[in-house]
């Protein structure tokens, strides 16, 4: 009875190592990474993208964002219709130019507003609702010059040269009211209920 039980501890030892040394199993391909190209550093608002901006990283099919490009080339000279982060992903809705206004509603044009307090413009992000306003010097109220404006693209601020600028979705003659507006006082935002 011993010598059985010592003869199946050494058959259990010897199928225990010959566990232990069998070959790894080879790693399960998973889906390919994609190449997308992302920010190399922390970006502002309105800068003319240099190959220096550039970086190119691999991510899994499932986290890449429609409209990207894998090679850094196309984007060089393109300019940041907002601010970005390090590592993110350029899509063509970061950009000015077609990207920017491809989902425009028909009828509706892309109006920039810039507005005369930093702090204020400081709340608003890409994708909020805006009511802009403008008061006139010596005006006892402020005028409603575009209602519940979809918000394409906003400064970033620290510095930014496109700080307290705006860009809204607003048909034509809204457009032209807030370019008189723009010229002639001063213009806010309030930001409707959703």
């Amino acid at each position: 009875m011993h010598a059985a039980r010592q003869a199946t501890a050494v058959l259990l030892g010897l199928a225990a190592l010959a566990l232990a040394l069998r070959p790894a199993p080879p790693p399960s391909a998973g889906p390919v990474p994609v190449r997308v190209v992302v920010a190399a550093d922390g970006l502002p608002s309105g800068r003319s993208l240099g190959v220096a901006d550039l970086a190119v990283a691999r991510l899994p099919p499932d986290a890449v964002p429609a409209g990207v490009v894998a090679a850094p080339a196309v984007l060089v000279g393109r300019v940041l219709a907002g601010a970005v982060r390090a590592g993110e992903p350029l899509t063509d809705a970061r950009l000015v130019g077609p990207g920017l206004t491809a989902g425009l509603p028909t009828g509706q044009v892309a109006a920039p507003v810039r507005l005369a307090d930093l702090a204020v413009a400081a709340l608003v992000r890409t994708g909020d609702r805006v009511d802009v306003l403008a008061v006139a010097d010596g005006a006892e109220g402020a005028e409603l010059v575009a209602e519940n404006a979809l918000v394409l693209a906003a400064g970033s601020g620290d510095g930014d040269p496109s700080a307290g600028l705006l860009l809204v979705a607003v048909d034509p003659g809204t457009a032209g009211r807030l370019a008189v507006s723009a010229a002639t006082a001063t213009l806010t935002v309030s930001l409707p209920p959703p």
